[in-house]
């Protein structure tokens, strides 16, 4: 069985790392490459890395800041924000990138997966969806979430698996930051529709909430960001708590 990966997130704006609640009420978590490194060294399996306002603000990612963790880490590590092109995701690789996580640009442009997996593989590219229930239905969001679509979650989420993608990242908006554990219902069955990866974001509060993810929500992988930024749970004594659960992580 594949070991279960723990990823710390990093939301970046304006340089530094930061934390809110729905997507919302944004506090300051630290400074992203000195938390990359603590990561790195706590035995984190990934990393991602997410510049938040890159697609508002109508920008690219932060080239220098990627090329500053790369420099500290040792873990794959994905960088996200602002990526709408072939020649953007050359250069965060070439910029020590091993992955690439694309969101509103793949929903405007659903060809740009098919074109990215042909150009550097699946294995790296990774399509982040943020969705939230409205009127019961699971509906997909894009620009940080401020704007919402009329995609259905899992429609949208089979569709990016057929053009190539090789992981999905799907946060729950109405969880995240809330602490009050995952969206286990939507991950299941995403997990059931699909054949590729499944990273859970959003609601991490507590150890038994990363367990619920592994075991009820099926999830390749959990996400999370606060509770590992404010030292509430400790990456050594998560993944030692998963392996008493029967949860095979690599320790």
């Amino acid at each position: 069985m594949l070991t279960k990966r723990i990823i710390p997130c990093l939301d970046i704006k304006n340089g530094r790392t930061v934390k809110g609640v729905n997507f919302v009420s944004l506090r300051d978590a630290g400074d992203p490459v000195e938390l990359a490194e603590i990561y790195s060294k706590e035995g984190a399996d990934e990393l991602v890395f997410l510049d938040i306002s890159a697609t508002e603000e109508r920008r690219k990612t932060l080239i220098n800041l990627v090329l500053h963790v790369a420099e500290k880490v040792n873990i794959p590590f994905t960088v996200g924000g602002g990526i709408a092109s072939i020649e953007d995701v050359d250069v965060l690789l070439k910029a020590g990138a091993d992955k690439v996580s694309v969101n509103s640009s793949a929903i405007k442009n659903p060809n740009l997966i098919n074109q990215l997996s042909a150009k550097f593989g699946s294995q790296c590219i990774v399509i982040a969806i943020d969705a939230k229930q409205i009127d019961g239905i699971w509906k997909v969001h894009l620009v940080g979430g401020k704007v919402p679509t009329e995609l259905n979650l899992f429609d949208w989420a089979k569709e990016v698996e057929q053009r190539g993608a090789g992981e999905i990242l799907f946060t729950s908006m109405d969880h995240d930051g809330t602490k009050n554990g995952f969206s286990n219902g939507a991950l299941a069955k995403l997990s059931d529709d699909l054949h590729i990866p499944i990273i859970a974001s959003g609601g991490a509060g507590k150890t038994q909430h990363f367990i619920d993810a592994f075991i009820d929500g099926k999830a390749d992988a959990a996400l999370a960001a606060s509770v590992f930024h404010f030292k509430e749970i400790k990456i050594k004594d998560l993944k030692q708590e998963l392996k008493n659960n029967n949860i095979p992580v690599r320790i």
